[in-house]
């Protein structure tokens, strides 16, 4: 029997071989070696990684204009510097290319920012000119929770739900919170399972909302989300023009009417009206958060999304400064 050339054996093996490399290459998320505490397996962290990709489909379905998923960041310019927070990440928000990012796909407990997507759970379910009348029950559940901000509801007053979505994301209302939760549960439980529900749609598969509000309950931990994920949820709500329009604002007014009180509701987002080109979007806090801030801004035809979770200090402001340093150097980059 003839034997064959050594080159036309080793040739065919070498190609196999490299289209096997490209292939393994292309099926591989950005950081999917990342393994947090909360992960139950690998599968988890290679999902979690790649939630942005899962996103971009959901939420063409749901009607939205779709997040596509992330590149690779550039690793050839360096980060920005000097920034205090235990998780973070900078996108392109119209591409979803990660910018910068540290912990990209570390679980992290968020505080507030779970109320974006209270927001846009009611957002989605519409009918926003229903009358809502702040029940009774609000002032026994704020009286459980350890100095929970609120947008200074009284009950009885009736509220449209676009009044309601004001005070939940401005003031960071955790009464407006629990008022709407009741009302498009129907009933806290129901309405906590649609925020999970909608996570799964989007993709998020580092996150989990075990309330409405992010007050530390059942405990500091039992509410979590990553960087990236956040980032896809940012970019999702921001597509919604009654959430851009609210977050935008440094404040609202809401003059005294039949069946309501006056209020006056301040953004707690120390870059609206002060960082220019700042849209949004939210703030979030507690003992184990520490100060977290979901933002965005526009300059030049360029829009950034970033968020940093972790930055120590006593004040919500704390997180301005970080995150202008890293807006800063977004805009001089890219």
């Amino acid at each position: 029997m003839p034997t064959r050339p050594l080159s036309q054996v080793i040739r065919p093996l070498l190609i196999a071989l490299a289209a096997l490399a490209m292939a393994g290459a292309t099926a591989v998320p950005v950081n999917a070696s990342v393994m947090t505490p909360k992960s139950p397996n690998a599968a988890g962290a290679l999902a979690a990684a790649g939630a942005l990709t899962a996103a971009g489909v959901l939420a063409a379905a749901h009607g939205a204009v779709a997040p596509s998923a992330p590149a690779r960041p550039n690793t050839s310019i360096a980060g920005p510097s000097g920034i205090k927070a235990k998780g973070g990440a900078l996108a392109n928000a119209a591409t979803g290319k990660i910018l910068w990012s540290l912990d990209l796909n570390t679980e992290r407990p968020i505080g507030s920012i779970v109320k974006v997507m209270t927001a846009l759970v009611v957002i989605k379910a519409g009918d926003l000119d229903r009358t809502i009348t702040v029940p009774k029950s609000v002032i026994a559940y704020l009286k459980k929770q350890d100095q929970p901000s609120t947008a200074g509801l009284i009950p009885g007053d009736k509220l449209t739900a676009q009044e309601l979505l004001e005070a939940l994301l401005l003031p960071s209302g955790c009464d407006a919170a629990y008022t709407l939760a009741e009302a498009y549960g129907p009933g806290l439980n129901a309405f906590i399972a649609k925020m999970n529900a909608e996570a799964k749609q989007l993709g998020l598969t580092g996150t989990y909302f075990s309330n409405f509000d992010g007050l530390p309950w059942p405990s500091e931990y039992s509410t979590w989300s990553t960087p990236a994920n956040l980032l896809t949820l940012g970019r999702y709500a921001m597509r919604y023009p009654d959430f851009r329009a609210i977050v935008g604002q440094s404040a609202y007014r809401l003059p005294a009417g039949d069946g309501h009180h006056a209020y006056l509701w301040q953004n707690t987002n120390p870059l609206i009206g002060r960082y220019a080109g700042a849209t949004g979007i939210k703030t979030g806090d507690t003992k184990a958060a520490e100060n977290c801030l979901l933002f965005e801004a526009e300059r030049d035809g360029l829009t950034l999304i970033g968020v940093t979770l972790g930055t120590p200090g006593d004040d919500i402001a704390d997180t301005g400064p970080v995150a202008t340093k890293v807006l800063n150097w977004g805009f001089a980059h890219f």
